[in-house]
């Protein structure tokens, strides 16, 4: 009786995560990311002509918020990347089982993480919201502080940044391959694909570029032992503007990070669920 109830549980639970409604809201998590991406490219230029901000998620959230429209927009944002979050858990959880296993794994696995990446962006949405204002540096430093103090906490930390910036050498290949080509259904005409095509290229060689700059900024802090150093994406991109001709460097980040949010917008409508 019990395992009859549990199956029947998980049937609804896997019709939920795949119902009609869910996939339109959910859709517009991708949007979300595409704006605050896009959002976090318009700092990171800002911060290369001189101006101020804040180049991360919470500097992007911040400009979000500004009223009047601000707390409807964090509430419908955040709405929409819970959304993605679940549908991603039902990916992770539900589908894929029909694949070999290696190839099973490894779709499982980017799925569970895109849901962890959409739950950190809601909850720094939601944390704006109710007022209680997140900065994503100080969050990052103080998180490598508190693991530099564990047994094992330094080696940990290496792996991490190391991880991280693998994982933006894999986006800007990816980017270069086009490998995000399979993540959609193309618009009919041609230079509206060819528009899809630049601003795909363009925006994951960016992420990857500002990963592998997150991922050596802890590397390098933990090396150091300065895990106060260690403050996130801003703190990288601040830095590349210190490097010979780092502006220059910074600029083309931020315009790359930009196209990259323009193509998640790209991908609200015509990306594969």
């Amino acid at each position: 009786m019990i395992k009859k109830e549990l199956k029947e549980a998980a049937e609804a639970a896997e019709e939920a995560s795949d119902s009609r409604p869910l996939e339109l809201v959910a859709r517009a998590g991708f949007a979300v990311s595409g704006i605050l991406h896009f959002l976090v490219g318009a700092i990171a230029i800002r911060l290369a002509t001189g101006g101020e901000g804040q180049a991360d998620v919470s500097g992007a959230v911040a400009e979000l918020s500004s009223p009047p429209a601000g707390p409807i927009l964090l509430w419908s944002c955040f709405v929409a990347c819970v959304a993605l979050a679940l549908w991603q858990t039902g990916d992770a959880v539900f589908h894929f089982n029909h694949l070999p296993g290696r190839q099973k794994l490894k779709k499982k696995l980017k799925a569970a993480g895109l849901a962890v990446t959409f739950v950190a962006f809601a909850v720094t949405l939601v944390s704006f919201a109710l007022g209680a204002r997140q900065d994503n540096g100080e969050s990052a430093s103080d998180l490598t502080i508190a693991v530099m103090n564990v047994p094992g906490g330094v080696v940990l930390l290496i792996l991490v940044g190391s991880a991280v910036a693998i994982a933006g050498v894999v986006y800007a290949i990816r980017g270069f391959r086009q490998s995000f080509a399979k993540h959609l259904r193309w618009p009919a005409s041609a230079p509206a694909r060819r528009a899809v095509k630049v601003v795909g290229i363009a925006g994951y060689a960016a992420k990857g570029v500002a990963l592998v700059l997150v991922g050596l900024l802890i590397v390098i802090a933990t090396v150091q032992a300065h895990p106060e150093q260690s403050t996130g994406l801003d703190g990288g991109l601040r830095a590349l503007r210190e490097q010979p001709l780092g502006v220059y460097a910074l600029a083309a980040v931020g315009v790359g990070l930009a196209c990259y949010g323009l193509f998640q917008a790209v991908r609200a409508r015509f990306g594969k669920m």
